[in-house]
C-alpha cells in the first residue's frame, strides 16, 4: 500500500498513521488513534514501575553484649529482608570502653557471617566508621 492511501485510510477513520519500523523494506506503519496509544503506553509503564521494586539497604545494629536470644531474633529479621532482595548493612556499636577491644567487634561480625553463610554473601570486608563496625551483605 502506497503512502498516500495509507493516509487516507487513517484520516477517513479519523485516526492516525504512524511509523513503526522506518528502516525496513518497504516501511512499516500502522494505523492508531495516537492519544489512546499514548495512555496505554504511560499506564504499561506507571504498572512496570510498580511490580519492580527497588532494593533497599536495610540495616541491623549489634552490640557487643548481645544476648544468643536477642542475635536470633536478629539474625531471622536479617533472613526475612535478605529473601525480599534487599542488601542489610550489619552494624556493630561500641560504647564506652569496647573501643578497646576493637577485635571483640570483628570477631562478632565474623560470628554472624558465618551463621549467615547459607543465606548471604559478604559485599566488603568490615569497615570502622567512629564507634561502628559495619559490613554489608546480600543473598546469594
Amino acid at each position: 500500500m502506497t503512502r498516500q492511501e495509507a493516509l487516507k485510510l487513517a484520516e477517513e477513520a479519523g485516526v492516525d498513521l504512524v511509523e513503526i519500523s522506518p528502516a525496513a523494506d518497504p516501511p512499516v506503519a500502522k494505523i492508531i488513534d495516537w492519544g489512546k496509544y499514548q495512555y496505554q503506553k504511560m499506564k504499561e509503564q506507571q504498572k512496570n514501575r510498580k511490580a519492580s521494586k527497588q532494593s533497599e539497604l536495610k540495616q541491623m545494629r549489634f552490640g557487643l553484649k548481645i544476648g544468643s536470644g536477642d542475635l536470633e531474633i536478629k539474625l531471622r529479621k536479617i533472613r526475612s529482608f535478605l529473601a525480599e532482595g534487599h542488601k542489610v548493612r550489619i552494624q556493630v556499636f561500641y560504647r564506652g570502653r569496647e573501643m578497646a577491644h576493637k577485635e571483640l567487634g570483628y570477631d562478632m561480625i565474623n560470628r554472624i557471617i558465618a551463621l549467615l553463610e547459607e543465606d548471604a554473601v559478604m559485599e566488603q570486608q568490615p569497615q570502622m566508621a567512629g564507634r561502628n563496625l559495619s559490613v554489608v551483605v546480600r543473598s546469594k
